[in-house]
């Protein structure tokens, strides 16, 4: 059966699914998003509060960076305390990442070409296997092997590439295959050509990210362009939008990107009006403080905003809950596209979102018999 609106489709490619603790990766799994605290992981404490605000934002991986001894030894209490798969960084030296695995983390992020001799890799990988724990192999443009770049002269996609298969080989000859492979660059265009080549080559689960995007502005919309260039041709198993912003924005964003997509549904979709003259309240305003007010709403649903009779009654007809500006602080609010009744200016924002609320909760009551996943 064909589809209805086949310019939506995404044909998403095959590949294996991994296992990140509980959480499934690849295959026809959901996309995930993932962040990275920043907080020093030898406060347990702070690292602990931080997980939290990632968590309840909808983080359904974290990373943690283990840089010493202390940091994998708070991690067994930070592994406990998390509600989701905890990701253990691990740059060179191997024993954090024994340590990492035997605290408990779910995944090791490494590159085995960097921790040493074949012997430290099988050491790596049979703690791995022990304790069930997957690795990610990242390869990043700014961090590229001597060798590779000497033999094309500065980081393209070919060499991340390289890198990335040289990594996987010393895995697979260690008879290891739970990993997933991210070749990022902070450039959109390598980024975008490294994954699309390693897409065609390998059958693991790929972990996308634009590394080093920038602030939260200019890191999404770099982040956007790429990893939407990316999903959208059906590459990517679980991303991390990287931006110099707190890790729950990371998240945020993350989401918004999937739900633009059409990928995942999380929250409220709020389609507004970038508002101009004919405005009947203040759009920017309003749609800032909804939003805020909206951050605990995990059901999927549509919300429109727009200021004038122009466009307000068409988004209206295709979102669950609508407001349409009028004339003297009177606006018209839209049920499941239908007009229903008037709000006031100054009880607006309180009605709007109470009426969001009880639609969630309806929505929700709906799917107690039927549970279908929200994302």
């Amino acid at each position: 059966m064909s589809a209805i609106r086949p310019w939506r489709t995404i044909e998403r490619r095959n590949c294996r699914q991994i296992m990140v603790g509980n959480v499934p990766v690849g295959g026809d799994a959901p996309i995930t998003v993932q962040t990275m605290t920043n907080t020093p992981t030898a406060d347990a404490r702070a690292t602990i509060d931080q997980i939290r605000r990632c968590e309840e934002a909808g983080a359904d991986i974290i990373r943690v960076s283990c840089p010493d001894v202390e940091s994998t030894t708070a991690l067994r209490e930070i592994v406990r305390a998390a509600q989701v798969p905890i990701v253990a960084d691990i740059h060179f030296h191997y024993k954090r990442a024994l340590e990492a695995a035997d605290a408990g983390a779910a995944c090791l992020r490494i590159n085995p070409g960097n921790i040493g001799s074949s012997e430290r890799v099988a050491e790596v990988v049979r703690a791995a296997k022990a304790n069930g724990c997957a690795i990610r192999i990242g390869v990043n443009a700014g961090s590229l092997e001597k060798d590779l770049l000497e033999k094309y002269g500065e980081p393209c996609p070919e060499a991340l590439v390289e890198s990335a298969l040289d990594h996987i080989r010393l895995l697979e000859d260690h008879d290891f295959r739970e990993y997933k492979v991210a070749v990022k660059a902070s450039d959109v265009f390598l980024a975008v050509a490294a994954y699309q080549d390693l897409a065609a080559q390998v059958d693991c689960p790929l972990h996308l990210g634009i590394t080093e995007a920038g602030g939260l502005i200019g890191g999404t919309v770099k982040s956007s362009i790429g990893l939407g260039m990316l999903l959208w041709s059906g590459i990517g198993d679980t991303i991390r939008v990287s931006l110099s912003a707190e890790p729950e924005e990371e998240v945020r964003v993350g989401y918004h990107l999937l739900k633009a997509l059409g990928i995942r549904n999380r929250g409220v979709r709020v389609v507004s009006c970038p508002s101009c003259a004919r405005q009947g309240f203040d759009v920017i305003r309003t749609v800032e403080k909804l939003e805020e007010r909206l951050q605990h709403i995990r059901t999927p649903l549509s919300l429109s905003v727009l200021g004038c009779v122009v466009n307000g009654p068409g988004e209206a007809r295709e979102t669950d809950i609508g407001i349409t500006g009028g004339g003297n602080g009177r606006h018209m609010v839209y049920l499941s596209g239908v007009t229903d009744h008037h709000v006031q200016d100054e009880n607006m924002i309180d009605h709007i979102v109470r009426l969001v609320e009880a639609k969630a909760a309806e929505i929700e009551a709906a799917t107690v018999d039927e549970p279908v996943a929200a994302e």
